[in-house]
């Protein structure tokens, strides 16, 4: 190799290094003087993730962040959570912001389906030590329910349950905001036409999602589950749905509900009122929602457990009673 050669190939290296310095080294600005808040949801790609940070305007071109990952081996070290960007980072600054980020200051809370507010205040009491007078609090607070512009007496029903990284310094207000957001994210446009076409409000789905998911565990049961209450409501039949009783006694918590139970005057007794009660009965989890918008098609309008954690469906009272009397029969097998 000749010195001139040597030197052109040196020149190259150099330019390519000097290159690969300007570009994955010099700091990106956006336009803000605050950190951007970005939530990466469990379960998220790193192609999800890059389009979070391009849209947030935090970077300017993903091929360039997509070859600082590659670089870092980071396309699976980015956990799921809260983060704060920094204004100011180059591209491999913010992959090492990623993986270093404090992720170790954020805990993981799973909040159950059709959870309750008060179980859901004692979960936020022992995983994130918020207080939890405060939390109920605050979901009856009508000038604190106003500023999300919710019709609503108090968050039941508002506050979407899933499994969710906090960080350990969120307040009450914190963490009630974000459920309610990620509530809100479901009602899509595409959803909010659905409402329309099946003449029900945001609120009305939210209820008829919750009585459908204090009725049973099983996913796949929902949607049949929804379409007996459907069914109910076009002919103006009582639902009868006994977790809207359950929500009257909820905090004797009885083994089962008695006949007393249901002579209880409320508006939330659908064993004495006609149509939906006034407001959801728990916080409804995206499988029961997603089952009060669309329903299967069927005939059906009643149903009763199985024993085995289902339910026997029928078209008519005398398949229904016949089922009943199954479901007793099952009671006396197991006692």
């Amino acid at each position: 190799m000749s010195k001139n050669d040597f030197n052109i190939i040196l020149a190259f290296f150099c330019f390519a290094l000097g290159l690969m310095i300007f570009t994955f080294y010099t700091p990106n600005y956006y336009g803000s003087k605050k950190a951007i808040e970005i939530n990466i949801k469990q379960g998220s790609t790193f192609n999800q993730v890059i389009d979070i940070l391009y849209s947030k305007k935090i970077i300017h071109n993903k091929t360039y962040l997509r070859l600082a990952a590659m670089f870092y081996g980071a396309e699976n070290k980015i956990k799921a959570g809260d983060y704060k960007i920094p204004n100011g980072l180059s591209y491999f600054g913010l992959i090492d912001y990623l993986i270093k980020s404090p992720y170790s200051n954020q805990t993981l809370v799973t909040i159950p389906e059709g959870i309750w507010l008060p179980d859901l205040a004692k979960i936020m009491q022992k995983k994130l030590h918020l207080d939890s007078t405060k939390f109920m609090s605050l979901c009856y607070d009508p000038s604190f329910i106003r500023k999300f512009g919710l019709d609503t007496d108090n968050l039941e029903g508002y506050l979407l349950p899933d499994t969710y990284y906090f960080l350990n310094n969120s307040t009450e207000e914190n963490v009630i905001t974000k459920l309610i957001n990620e509530m809100k994210l479901l009602f899509t446009p595409k959803i909010l036409n659905r409402c329309k076409e099946l003449n029900m409000t945001e609120k009305e789905i939210l209820t008829l999602a919750s009585i459908i998911d204090g009725e049973s565990n099983k996913i796949s049961e929902f949607s049949r589950i929804s379409s007996v209450y459907h069914n109910r409501l076009r002919i103006k039949m009582n639902l009868q749905a006994d977790p809207t009783v359950q929500y009257l006694v909820r905090n004797e918590r009885p083994k089962r509900i008695l006949k007393k139970h249901l002579e209880i005057v409320s508006p939330f007794n659908t064993y004495l009122y006609n149509g939906l009660p006034p407001a959801p009965i728990n916080n409804p989890g995206k499988d029961a929602i997603m089952a009060a918008l669309y329903p299967e098609q069927n005939n059906y309008y009643y149903f009763v457990a199985d024993g085995t954690g289902g339910h026997r469906f029928a078209k008519t009272l005398e398949e229904h009673n016949s089922n009943v009397v199954l479901y007793k029969k099952t009671l006396d097998l197991s006692n």
